[in-house]
């Protein structure tokens, strides 16, 4: 396979699976990972792909944030199992903030209906599916719902959060590494999260794999602030260790 072939073929994977991986890549085609590098630096100078760690994204997945009907349905399964494993940090009694999101919605689907449990969220779509228990309080953080993720955000939001301190918050992310922390696209979503991580006693961000190394434009925490990342076992050892250099642990589903 010649390389133009080759970097088309890299492209391909790249918009259908969402990214690509050196060391896969390199496999499935048959060529040094130095062959791959080199592909992939081609192909973002053309501005086909973004170089992430260990790998690249397609441009076309960071141009638009997708909708929350869209998020949804990727990695469903993967997500089901790090909204398991990050249900493990709820405590028995007490306050848990759950963010918006389609791994937070994943995890508010598992929440057990039980008295002594408080549940403080942004989400239009976690308040609608709480509403039903009758054992459990329910409080719906105010302010401007974006149309895109079904969150409110806003002075109304980080007000009341400076107010109050809960347990546990489970924060979502679109995308975290080791240098630039937890980022976001869209700056009011970034300060609702900011506000979140800053009343909460315990943090714990839900993220699956395909989010490493994904930084995008405003970045609400470092890694140094979140006390634990739950992902899936897509996150190579590297990545991890890198992640958990600054003191926050890392899980994998």
């Amino acid at each position: 396979m010649y390389a133009p072939e080759r970097q088309q073929r890299i492209l391909e994977i790249a918009r259908t699976h969402g990214r690509v991986e050196v060391v896969a890549l390199a496999d499935e085609l048959s060529v040094t990972t130095e062959t791959i590098r080199r592909d992939l630096t081609a192909l973002e100078r053309r501005g086909g792909l973004r170089r992430v760690h260990g790998g690249a994204l397609p441009v076309e997945r960071l141009e638009v944030e997708p909708p929350l009907a869209t998020r949804s349905g990727r990695h469903s399964q993967v997500k089901r199992r790090i909204a398991a494993r990050a249900l493990d940090e709820l405590p028995v009694e007490g306050t848990v903030l759950v963010d918006g999101g389609s791994t937070t919605l994943a995890l508010a689907q598992l929440l057990p209906d039980r008295p002594g449990l408080t549940v403080v969220t942004s989400s239009v779509d976690v308040a609608v599916l709480l509403r039903p228990h009758e054992h459990t309080e329910l409080y719906v953080l105010g302010g401007r719902v974006r149309g895109r993720t079904g969150t409110t955000v806003g002075t109304w939001l980080t007000s009341a959060l400076a107010d109050v301190c809960v347990d546990v918050a489970f924060v979502g992310t679109n995308g975290y590494s080791s240098a630039r922390g937890m980022t976001t696209p869209d700056q009011s979503e970034a300060d609702a999260k900011r506000a979140m991580v800053a009343a909460a006693r315990l943090v714990v961000v839900v993220a699956d794999s395909s989010k490493a190394g994904d930084d995008h434009f405003h970045r609400f925490a470092d890694t140094a602030t979140i006390d634990l990342l739950v992902t899936d076992d897509g996150l190579d050892d590297e990545t991890a260790a890198e992640l958990g250099a600054e003191g926050m642990a890392v899980a994998r589903a």
